[in-house]
């Protein structure tokens, strides 16, 4: 568990200089809800926060990370757009969003529990709005015997969650690369970026 805490405080020591994804300026040009209520589930140090929070999005924001959610609440303590919760994607209170966010968060969401989750995600967003983010496939190197629970799941699974949605970006990532911090592995995962049709 100490190995575990120090190797999230590197990554986070990294991600606070990190940019926002370019996919959460897609998905918030996507965004036909007229809801400017955004979740990023899995947050970590708040890139996206920071972007959305500039747009004059609300923002809602939980992480599993005890570190993440201490430096997200300094970072963001003057303003009452952002909500920082200490939640698991299980146990968090989605509100109605136009924009859901997950980058690459939901490989590590509880397996046994994440039909649920996903049904509560897919419920909280609003007609027109956007989801925009990354699921695990079984060839990732985390897929199996990782340091916690994944949550890998085949290319039909993924598509089968978005019956609901319009899916207008789908990218399959399935090669050998560095992690954040530098450390080679194989990443095989499902990027998508879906509007909300029903």
């Amino acid at each position: 568990m100490v190995e575990n805490t120090e190797i999230w405080r590197q990554y986070y020591d990294k991600a606070l200089s990190r940019p926002h994804s370019n996919r959460t300026e897609f998905a918030v040009r996507l965004n036909e809800s007229n809801l400017k209520v955004a979740t990023d589930c899995g947050c970590g140090t708040g890139s996206d926060i920071k972007y959305l929070e500039q747009l004059v999005y609300q923002v809602h924001g939980f992480d599993i990370n005890p570190d993440s959610i201490a430096i997200c609440r300094d970072r963001f303590a003057s303003t009452s757009l952002i909500e920082i919760s200490e939640s698991s994607f299980e146990s968090f209170d989605y509100p109605k969003s136009g924009v859901v966010i997950a980058n690459s968060s939901l490989f590590f969401a509880d397996p046994n529990h994440f039909e649920e989750a996903w049904c509560r995600i897919k419920s909280s967003i609003e007609v027109g709005g956007v989801f925009a983010g990354d699921f695990m496939g079984f060839k990732d190197s985390w897929a199996e015997n990782y340091r916690s629970p994944t949550a890998p799941l085949s290319e039909s699974k993924v598509t089968s969650l978005f019956s609901e949605f319009e899916i207008v970006r789908f990218f399959e990532r399935d090669e050998e690369a560095t992690t954040s911090l530098g450390r080679l592995k194989h990443w095989h995962t499902y990027s998508v970026v879906a509007v909300k049709r029903t």
